[in-house]
């Protein structure tokens, strides 16, 4: 099968579509030559972007902030639906797909993939067969072997790579590393993730891949864990050290689902690391409202939170509570250090290796188990309706402290019970 092109992240694909309107010809993208000077003179980084909608459309603002500052040069993009009037610089040129954008366009420095899921393998592989370097959107891909040869590819091509795990970008990391590090919270005992996000029926509806498993026999694997609330799992997992496949010594987990979808929307993953650290992450998207997720250091001595999306830190010791909100490096910005400074990268792909092995886990698990309608509450009307889980939000409380399943915690709907990964090579 050929290379894919860059299909809808969020709305419907359409067919391949010529560009239009003010952008630059093919022929002047494949000529455009070096780009104007940035700051200190050094010429701006040559970038495409696959994927101009969903998540695409945040890509969009940010090099183009990056554009103004003279760091990047847009110049093409790729997406079967046209990006929106004005989105993307007039000297960009458009293209329907990443395999077209490749054939006519040369000298890019940078590849941004921010597509639907299922197509990250294909389109990263395609990437890195070029002189760019590639920063592809979280989750890295769809299963453990995709993730093998992107990771092989990678090697093979002496091309970077960042998974866009922004979460990691926070300085708020670091400080949790120095609080660890002198004991301010005493031993380490265990961390949970706890997340709980409301999502309508509208949500899944809006994307043929939004709550699958699999599309045509490809695995797309957009569940909780592993798409929504994809970060609180990353962010945990890089706060107990646990980086790469190596890392993680056991893993199980127990799925659930409230909407009429194939994919998990409440769930457990229970990890312990290599070291013995127990890492417990519950999630829903049926909770009564959303709250910004978090991350609890669990300490001999007290606790500390992280609430990722707002890189935000509260201590609790006996010493009182301190809170503190942290700045955040960008990881477009930190990609493009890495590659004029050698900048150490923030998100690198290999340091993936211990998220992918929870994908892998929630891929190959059993199908997940339905919650009676009887504990299921519906708020709401038509496409704007979301379930509400009854109790959700003391179970997940409850599963994260005591690092208990919700079949463990003896819940009424909790019908399934763990089920336990085995992990490569064992």
């Amino acid at each position: 099968m050929g290379t894919p092109t860059a299909t809808d992240a969020g709305t419907q694909a359409s067919g391949d579509t010529p560009a239009t309107g003010p952008h630059a010809t093919a022929a002047q993208a494949a000529t455009a030559g070096e780009s104007s000077p940035g700051p200190g003179g050094a010429p701006a980084a040559k970038v495409a972007l696959v994927g101009v909608h969903g998540f695409g459309t945040h890509h969009l603002r940010n090099l183009g902030r990056l554009q103004t500052a003279g760091v990047v040069d847009l110049v093409a993009v790729a997406d079967p639906n046209p990006p929106a009037a004005g989105s993307v610089p007039e000297t960009a040129h458009v293209f329907p797909g990443l395999a077209e954008l490749l054939a006519e366009t040369t000298g890019l420095d940078l590849i941004i993939v921010a597509t639907p899921i299922q197509t990250h393998a294909p389109l990263g592989l395609a990437a890195l067969a070029t002189d760019a370097d590639l920063y592809l959107e979280k989750p890295p891909v769809a299963s453990l072997a995709d993730f093998n040869r992107l990771a092989d590819a990678a090697a093979a091509s002496g091309r970077s790579v960042q998974i866009g795990f922004q979460s990691l970008g926070s300085h708020a990391l670091a400080a949790v590393e120095k609080l660890l590090a002198d004991g301010t919270i005493g031993t380490l005992q265990g961390i949970s993730a706890t997340g709980r996000w409301v999502r309508d029926r509208a949500y899944y509806k809006r994307s043929r891949w939004a709550g699958r498993r699999t599309i045509d026999g490809v695995d797309v694997v957009d569940g909780v864990a592993t798409n929504p609330l994809a970060h609180a799992v990353a962010t945990a997992l890089r706060i107990a050290g646990a980086r790469t496949t190596a890392d993680i010594a056991s893993l199980e987990t127990e799925l659930y689902r409230s909407n009429q979808i194939e994919s998990d929307d409440t769930s457990v993953i229970r990890i312990r690391t290599r070291t013995g650290l127990p890492i417990t992450c519950a999630l829903t998207l049926c909770a009564t409202e959303s709250v910004e997720p978090y991350v609890t250091l669990q300490g001999s001595a007290g606790t500390a939170v992280f609430h990722y999306t707002e890189d935000r830190l509260t201590v609790e010791t006996g010493k009182g509570r301190t809170e503190e909100v942290f700045g955040r490096d960008d990881l477009t910005e930190n990609l493009l250090a890495h590659r004029s400074n050698g900048t150490p990268l923030l998100s690198p792909l290999l340091d993936s290796g211990a998220f992918m092995l929870v994908l892998e886990a929630i891929r190959t698990a059993p199908l997940p188990a339905p919650i009676d309608g009887e504990y299921v509450q519906w708020e709401g009307e038509g496409d704007s309706a979301h379930a509400v889980v009854a109790g959700i939000e003391d179970a997940l409380e409850r599963s994260g402290a005591q690092h208990a399943t919700f079949s463990e915690l003896g819940l009424p709907w909790a019908a399934s019970a763990p089920h336990v990964f085995s992990l490569p090579g064992s």
